[in-house]
């Protein structure tokens, strides 16, 4: 999709300057220090169906994969570009939602001097102050940035903009594709301004397909980047199929493909030459481990060797 298509389909949010040019910032300075950096994408998008819009078309995805793989990229020296769904997990928190916390923290006492002293239990919260360490250690190391999208729009745009800040970065970028992004859209021409009324009857919508970006950013956008897409199937007996086929269409390095009932212990990462099974035995669940541990070490490696082969 050229970058006038993109612009006249989808609305530019407010936002995408100054978000390209934190991105950029980000993505040089970490490049400097010969730092590897992953963009990894969260979360699904909301495709609106209004001009002012009251109803989306949305998705189950609730962004777990990105936020645990983003912990396992920090874990492995790599610095983090998170482009996640507002509200979506968020990495070392989303084990921790309010409802965990609001009970267990405590304040100690009256505040002094603008400071709130807060206390907790520490069987009440297991983990909590070790994620409070990694998420504080990150970012003052500056290897950790967060950049929010809501809708479709802003998801492609910022994908483009954060796509060139780390294009420079040659084979050292990694694209870690894992938001659930929508397959289908209504183009702003064709939205109603105002909600939908119910009391016009049944409702049909015509809806567009959304332009595959794996394409423009392979190709243009960061053609010398390590890109890894996902594929989520229902039907065991296509997912290898389609992988490979994704593969033979946008030439990129490796998909992720998965199972809905059984992407929390069961992945194969599909290259062009390759199938490799990653299963996360029932012991290690018991142990807390998660299967993104096991697909970001398996990445690594390959794009380590990604890396020489390029060099």
């Amino acid at each position: 999709m050229a970058e006038t298509e993109l612009v006249t389909e989808f609305p530019r949010p407010a936002s995408a300057e100054r978000c390209a040019e934190v991105m950029a910032r980000f993505a040089a300075g970490l490049g400097a220090q010969g730092r590897r950096v992953v963009l990894i994408t969260s979360g699904g998008t909301k495709v609106p169906l209004e001009a002012r819009p009251v109803r989306f078309l949305d998705n189950f995805s609730s962004g777990r994969r990105g936020a645990t793989s983003a912990e396992a990229f920090l874990a492995a020296g790599y610095g983090v570009l998170f482009l996640y769904r507002a509200r979506s997990a968020f990495p070392f928190a989303h084990r921790f939602p309010p409802q965990t916390w609001l009970s267990a923290l405590r304040p100690t006492g009256p505040t002094h001097s603008g400071l709130l002293s807060l206390e907790v239990e520490e069987n009440a919260l297991p983990g909590f102050g070790s994620a409070l360490r990694s998420y504080q250690e990150a970012a003052a190391a500056g290897t950790f940035l967060a950049v929010e999208f809501t809708t479709l729009a802003d998801y492609l745009h910022l994908l483009q903009a954060a796509a060139q800040a780390l294009s420079p970065l040659g084979p050292s970028a990694m694209f870690y594709l894992a938001a659930a992004v929508s397959d289908f859209y209504v183009p702003v021409s064709e939205m109603p301004e105002h909600k939908i009324q119910s009391s016009g009857g049944p409702l049909q919508i015509t809806m567009k397909m959304v332009p595959k970006m794996l394409s423009p950013l392979v190709k243009d956008w960061a053609p010398n980047a390590f890109v890894i897409s996902f594929k989520l199937e229902t039907n065991p007996s296509i997912v290898i199929d389609r992988a490979r086929n994704a593969l033979e269409i946008y030439r990129h390095q490796a998909v992720v493909a998965n199972i809905l009932e059984s992407r929390r212990s069961f992945v194969v990462i599909v290259t062009k030459e390759s199938e490799t099974k990653l299963v996360l035995s029932e012991e290690e669940e018991e142990n807390g481990m998660e299967i993104e541990e096991k697909i970001v070490n398996d990445l690594k490696s390959r794009h380590t060797t990604f890396i020489c082969d390029k060099n």
